[in-house]
């Protein structure tokens, strides 16, 4: 991947074939959670993280809270992730984003880096593969990977927010 910049208006990356599937394929698990009834994932550690509870000591208020809060979240996930499927050449290629698109890919990657922080139970001591050996080095790669667009995504518009004063 070549990191995001800030050029004439627009931040610009690029991504190849393999960067843009991985990235599509982790928008439709994504968008899976986010579909999927409460009900159905009630105990997820993964919902659980992306929706987290409003009140940690009061559970009844936390239900009333996320009963009030949930609906219009996931819509606003949803949205976000339509704005990113969208914006992503899925044959790889340049992802051209203005600030409300970079708004809703930091989202995006944010919870994407969330969900899949949360399956493998990254915590602050988890580093990078040096090599990738099995299934679950190359997930750990995919994570720090998005970590990766996510910072040059900031760092670009930062640069462009800079370059207008």
């Amino acid at each position: 991947m070549k990191p995001f910049r800030a050029r004439g208006g627009q931040l610009v990356a690029r991504v190849d074939r393999a960067e843009a599937g991985v990235v599509g394929l982790l928008l439709d698990q994504l968008e899976q959670l986010l579909a999927a009834d409460r009900a159905d994932s009630s105990g997820d550690p993964v919902i659980d993280r992306l929706f987290p509870a409003g009140h940690r000591s009061d559970p009844a208020l936390a239900e009333d809270y996320r009963g009030l809060t949930e609906q219009a979240l996931r819509g606003g996930k949803a949205d976000d992730l339509a704005t990113v499927r969208a914006t992503l050449p899925a044959d790889g290629g340049d992802v051209r984003l203005d600030e409300d698109q970079a708004g809703a890919w930091l989202r995006t990657s944010n919870d994407l880096r969330l969900a899949l922080g949360t399956r493998l139970d990254i915590g602050e001591d988890t580093e990078p593969p040096e090599e990738i050996a099995d299934e679950g080095d190359h997930q750990l790669a995919v994570y720090y990977w998005l970590t990766a667009l996510q910072g040059s995504l900031v760092d670009a518009l930062v640069a462009g927010r800079a370059g207008r004063r």
